[in-house]
């Protein structure tokens, strides 16, 4: 084999061994991945076929939430006590909790035939509700699932209204398997009382 030949054959060696150190690097996520996922599933969720029409002034606008620190991620919060929260191991959110939340809720209202419902943070006239997730998660000291909500409606001509709601579901254990259809269950309850505050 000529050297110009060895030269470019431990060239392309060469490179494959960069592209494939650099697909290794892309591949390796560095974290083990959880061992399961969590998600909020609607109770009340509207028949298949059911249609709604009109316009974004006339409909009902559900707001993604804010949310608090200890449930702004996709862990699940343990409060230790008044203090201290820890984070459930093993297990995270699909997807936001507020995000999941709004879906929820959405999905709840759409079932009690509130007309038009959409999920969008553009600007209207019309019906608005939001508010902040201010728990979903574990109470050590209870051994309750809990799930918190303030919420918000914005009526048309500008009136703004304010109220807190709460779910608990007791004797719960922080596993994964009973901690998360503990968790579906307090925010079903949470999202059906705010669908009666709506009205």
């Amino acid at each position: 084999m000529s050297a110009s030949m060895t030269r470019s054959l431990c060239s392309r060696l060469a490179l494959l061994a960069a592209l494939n150190a650099g697909l290794a690097g892309c591949v390796s996520i560095g974290a083990k991945p959880p061992g399961s996922f969590l998600s909020l599933t609607a109770q009340a969720v509207p028949p298949a076929g059911i249609t709604a029409s009109g316009t974004l002034h006339e409909a009902t606008v559900v707001l993604e939430p804010t949310a608090a620190a200890a449930v702004s991620v996709l862990r699940i919060p343990v409060q230790i006590d008044a203090a201290n929260v820890a984070y459930i191991k093993g297990t995270h959110w699909v997807e936001r909790p507020a995000r999941a939340f709004q879906h929820l809720l959405a999905d709840t209202l759409r079932a009690r035939s509130k007309g038009l419902v959409v999920e969008t943070d553009r600007a209207t006239t019309g019906m608005r509700v939001g508010g902040q997730l201010l728990a979903m998660g574990f109470d050590a000291r209870t051994r309750e699932a809990v799930v918190r909500f303030e919420a918000m409606k914005w009526l048309p001509g500008g009136r703004i209204e304010t109220r807190r709601f709460e779910s608990t579901v007791p004797g719960v254990d922080p596993e994964p398997s009973d901690l998360g259809p503990a968790l579906n269950r307090a925010a079903n309850e949470v999202a059906a009382q705010i669908a009666d505050w709506v009205g």
